[in-house]
């Protein structure tokens, strides 16, 4: 068959010449591979507005669904970027502000933040300010050393026990500003080439998507059950995408609350081994006692770990950790080093503190104790409708009854002062979001105001719009 150079201008100013016959693979694939070279060439610049896909679609004599994949898969590498009723431009230029939820949300006074994953004071408040206010006299005028943070490591290492996190020391460790800003150096560190792949589950915390955006990687997701992660899911991405990182929360999936033990990690690990993929545990929303070994602990040779405080003991403080293979803590510590330097003295002298103390530990049981609690009284009033919870989870899975749809739901209850987030903010771009919320539990008010919500909660679930369809 002849090579046909299909050429058109079809962006303004801008002559773009893909090749979608002739060349070997899907025509999804073909294009896809002709928006980056434009976009690498500069005949896409930033900023430029992309044809919609119905006009590219008849302009190359391709259906839209091909051009509509082309375009999933481009956004989610940081290729393009869209804007809801605006349209589809390459990255990088100003193309308006963006239409993505901010990872936290303030909700208005009065009402019931079931959005954000806040931490109970259970006593831990005054102690951690007895704590900060010691570390604060600690000397400013000097930088902070390439070892500041090592006493804080062994500290956090001791804390989560080999036999969680595998056998590590502190040079294997480096602190953190929380679990969003360890899963970025640590992506840092791994992502290599000019579109690295990350995967991760179908549905998930909207900071991977944020992380995967910033530093230009594509996302996919990877089908899970009700153990997690499916393997013979896994090995399908691995091959199709050739992916280098697997992102994952195995111990408290954020939003579904699912947990993935054991013998189901033992088998992801067996399909990474075959694929040479790194694996990241973000391990961020465990209150409770781990039920299974790290990543890490299981996969040593490529198994990543990162957490922090910030379920535990106090969201401000924006302290954590990120751990390393063995022998590549070196690596991790000049990523980290490269990002801010080192992190602020008087901050991981207070996180050493904290964990030696024993207030890491207290705080932890009481905070896992209140959530219990709270997820009790979730039961208590929702427990008729399909709710996936655990009493060590700080948030509920309820997928909605027929006549809901999550938005629709989502906007009706925050009209009643009561602040939950849809399964639209977990999906990937190109993933289908089922009609489920996330409740999250801990919000700071009363239980008398707490269990009103739900009240509120349970009367409009029984009670759908009837302008909808089932």
């Amino acid at each position: 068959m002849a090579q046909v150079t299909v050429q058109r201008r079809i962006v303004l100013d801008t002559t773009w010449s893909p090749r979608l016959t002739g060349a070997s693979g899907p025509k999804y694939l073909r294009l896809l591979r002709g928006l980056r070279q434009a976009v690498d060439s500069g005949d896409l610049p930033p900023g430029r507005r992309l044809p919609p896909v119905r006009e590219l679609a008849h302009i190359l004599e391709v259906t839209p669904g091909t051009v509509a994949r082309a375009y999933r898969i481009a956004v989610e590498e940081g290729l393009l970027e869209a804007r809801v009723g605006r349209g589809t431009f390459v990255a990088g230029g100003d193309t308006g502000q963006s239409q993505e939820v901010p990872l936290y949300q303030e909700t208005p006074d009065g009402t019931l933040d079931g959005r954000s994953v806040t931490v109970p004071d259970v006593g831990q408040g005054a102690e951690l300010s007895a704590i900060l206010a010691e570390a604060a006299h600690s000397d400013l005028t000097a930088y902070p050393g390439q070892e500041s943070d090592q006493g804080y490591c062994a500290a956090m290492l001791d804390w989560l026990g080999a036999d969680h996190i595998g056998r590590a020391g502190p040079s294997e460790a480096a602190a953190v500003f929380g679990a969003q800003n360890g899963t970025l150096v640590v992506l840092q560190r791994l992502l290599a080439g000019p579109h690295p792949v990350i995967l991760t589950e179908t549905l998930c915390y909207p900071g991977v998507r944020r992380a995967a955006s910033l530093l230009r990687a594509g996302l996919r997701g990877v089908a899970m059950d009700g153990e997690g992660l499916i393997p013979e899911a896994l090995d399908e991405a691995c091959r199709l995408t050739g992916a280098q990182v697997l992102l994952t929360s195995a111990e408290v999936h954020s939003p579904t609350t699912i947990r993935t033990g054991a013998a189901r990690k033992a088998a992801l690990v067996e399909v990474a081994r075959r694929h040479r993929l790194q694996i990241i545990e973000d391990d961020c929303h465990r209150i409770a006692a781990a039920q299974a070994p790290s990543y890490r602990a299981l996969y040593p040779e490529r198994g990543w770990y990162v957490t922090s405080m910030a379920k535990t003991v106090g969201s401000g403080l924006r302290l954590g950790m990120a751990v390393a293979p063995e022998g590549e803590g070196g690596s991790l510590r000049r990523t980290a080093a490269a990002n801010f330097y080192g992190a602020p003295v008087p901050l991981v002298q207070a996180g050493e503190r904290i964990v030696t103390s024993g207030l890491a530990e207290r705080s932890r049981r009481g905070v896992e104790a209140a959530t219990a609690h709270r997820v009790g009284l979730v039961r208590s009033v929702l427990g008729r409708w399909d709710i996936a919870s655990r009493d060590d989870a700080p948030f509920v899975w309820l997928t909605l009854p027929p006549g809901w749809r999550a938005s629709r739901f989502t906007q009706v209850c925050a009209s009643h002062g009561i602040h939950i987030k849809p399964a639209d903010e977990f999906a990937l771009v190109d993933g289908q979001a089922p009609h489920a919320v996330r409740v999250t539990v801990n919000a700071r008010v009363p239980d008398s105001h707490f269990t009103a919500a739900l009240e509120k909660m349970d009367a409009l679930l029984a009670d759908p719009p009837q302008d909808m369809e089932g």
